[in-house]
């Protein structure tokens, strides 16, 4: 029917991460700060009137059926009868497993573009519950804006933050994010914050030079288990630390470190040790598909 066409599915850093409590169920209760990132996978989608959904390249470490791209599809594909099909190739760049969101991203992306392609006019609200199927940050990156975030991750608030550039590091190593969940020395029950308290603070920190962006009130409360377990991890944030309040983001295992101008983000870039992966990024205010 159509040639394919190209939609981008951005990454996204945890400003900071708080648990708060945990549901009956084993899910933690969250709260964090998303900000999304102009560094991006690219998710090419070709419509096609067989109803089959395939996607038509590899993906190392990433079987088909688990494909969150093909899981999205087909979703979307059965909560609306929709007789058409898809061929999808992803073209990957967030490292997987870091806590960038890359999978989440791709997987919003694909609900995004093919309820436009499919011309489902789905209002967003449904893709939201829909995304929360396919895993907790699917929702965030469907709402499309930097976001306040609670419950399991889909209590989303719009949030305004200043413009501001990341030095992101990835070492080389996956983190279990069950495993650190599971760890019996992470704090659960911190008490709740508000989002006045965290855009107060955020705000003010246009006033301050690159190094305590984020308040200490606002921390990563994995941060110190990943590090303990994964020396790889705490090697790459001691390392970015000597610049300025560097995190972790999500469970890890990038780090990154929030400064003012593209310069100083890539002056501290060429420094870095050549074993880790990386990259500079400016922050986004909102998703490229957010308009379309």
């Amino acid at each position: 029917m159509h040639d394919f066409e190209a939609f981008l599915a951005p990454a996204k850093i945890n400003l900071f991460l708080h648990i708060v409590g945990q549901r009956s169920d084993g899910y933690h209760l969250l709260q964090t700060a998303f900000r999304l990132l102009d560094y991006y996978d690219t998710i090419h989608i070709k419509t096609t009137n067989t109803g089959i959904i395939k996607r038509v390249n590899d993906v190392a470490g990433v079987p088909e059926a688990q494909d969150l791209c093909v899981r999205a599809a087909l979703l979307l594909q059965k909560h609306t009868g929709c007789q058409l099909g898809a061929e999808i190739l992803v073209d990957k760049k967030i490292p997987m497993g870091g806590g960038l969101g890359g999978g989440s991203s791709d997987a919003a992306t694909v609900l995004l573009s093919l309820n436009q392609r499919w011309q489902l006019n789905l209002p967003r609200e449904e893709l939201l519950t829909l995304g929360l199927q396919l895993g907790a940050d699917v929702p965030f990156f469907i709402y499309g804006s930097n976001a306040w975030a609670e419950g399991v991750g889909e209590q989303l608030q719009a949030l305004t933050l200043h413009d501001a550039y990341y030095v992101v590091l990835t070492p080389n190593v996956h983190v279990s994010t069950a495993q650190i969940f599971a760890n019996k020395q992470l704090t659960k029950d911190t008490i709740p914050k508000t989002i006045a308290a965290f855009s107060g603070i955020a705000q003010l920190s246009t006033e301050n030079s690159a190094g305590k962006n984020i308040h200490d009130e606002f921390i990563n409360q994995l941060e110190k288990v990943v590090c303990s377990i994964y020396p790889e991890v705490k090697a790459s944030l001691d390392w970015l630390k000597q610049f300025g309040d560097a995190r972790m983001s999500g469970s890890g295992a990038s780090v990154f470190l929030e400064v003012n101008d593209a310069e100083t983000a890539n002056r501290i870039y060429q420094q870095k040790p050549k074993e880790y992966f990386g990259f500079v990024a400016k922050g986004l205010n909102q998703h490229p598909l957010l308009c379309k």
